[in-house]
């Protein structure tokens, strides 16, 4: 896949040639990305990596989520709804987790659970023992009958309900339309597409387009990418979000219920070599 930002690289015998004939091909508000000693045809060099600031400024922009409503409970009472949907192995569950459980996560509001992947072996009981141990209220919905009872109930204690969903299999149409529909029915105010981080660029464009809004349901309005830790160096994952279109709150970085959650454009930045000492280890939402 192409580089979606306009990033050269250069070569030199020194550091300050290189960045000299950077800022003479790119501007004078270029930034220094990545530098590195290389070797062309056994002579050591220096590399570097550059883009204009204005370009990083607009990968940023194009990365960057809307801020969360400063009021997450709705005027009739209805808690914020925050979905997660994704193929299956993408990291829903355990994702959904880390975003109920973390102490402060939305501020003083109050988490809740609720599941929809009702399919799946130990899936339920997973999410049950996350929110068992951290006191967060847990229900679990398995047809459009459900829905409103389940919210009312969460609506008495949460200010933010965070929704599991199955993962999606082709050979299981039937099954997918079913809980897609029963995802219509909670109305979701953000939907999340899991993906990991290691997935191959057209793979996961032929993910997203298969989870994007139709007429028939809805569709997602975010990326969260997971499972950072098993890309090694974490090369590519900022093209990775840019080639889906979606913003980026959060991602996730290994199993650990709920400290393995970051927020998502510090980090996917710090792959360009931008922001890494500024990167939070948490910032709320």
């Amino acid at each position: 896949m192409a580089n979606l930002m306009p990033a050269e690289r250069f070569r030199g015998a020194d550091l300050s040639r290189v960045a000299d004939r950077a800022r003479r091909t790119l501007g004078d508000d270029v930034m220094i990305l990545h530098t590195r000693s290389v070797r062309d045809g056994g002579v050591p060099m220096v590399e570097v990596l550059a883009a204009p600031s204005h370009a990083i400024d607009q990968v940023r922009a194009r990365l960057e989520a809307a801020p969360l409503p400063a009021t997450l409970r709705k005027a009739d009472g209805r808690p914020y709804c925050i979905a997660l949907v994704g193929p299956t192995g993408a990291g829903k569950t355990t994702t959904a987790a880390k975003l109920a459980v973390r102490r402060g996560m939305f501020g003083a509001n109050r988490t809740g659970l609720l599941t929809i992947d009702t399919y799946r072996v130990g899936g339920m009981e997973q999410l049950a023992t996350y929110a068992d141990l951290a006191d967060v209220p847990f229900e679990v919905v398995y047809d459009a009958r459900e829905v409103d009872a389940a919210i009312k109930r969460l609506s008495a204690d949460c200010d933010v309900i965070i929704i599991d969903t199955p993962g999606r299999s082709p050979a299981s149409a039937e099954l997918t339309e079913r809980w897609r529909s029963l995802l219509d029915g909670l109305a979701p105010d953000e939907v999340h597409l899991v993906l990991p981080a290691s997935l191959r660029a057209d793979l996961a464009v032929d993910i997203g387009r298969a989870y994007a809004p139709s007429r028939m349901h809805c569709g997602a309005t975010h990326l969260l990418l997971s499972k950072l830790d098993e890309v090694p160096r974490e090369s590519g994952i900022t093209d990775l979000a840019l080639s889906l279109g979606m913003p980026t709150r959060w991602i996730t970085d290994g199993q650990d219920v709920p400290t393995d959650l970051r927020p998502g454009v510090p980090r996917l930045l710090r792959t360009w070599g931008l922001a890494a000492d500024a990167e939070p280890d948490w910032m709320p939402a």
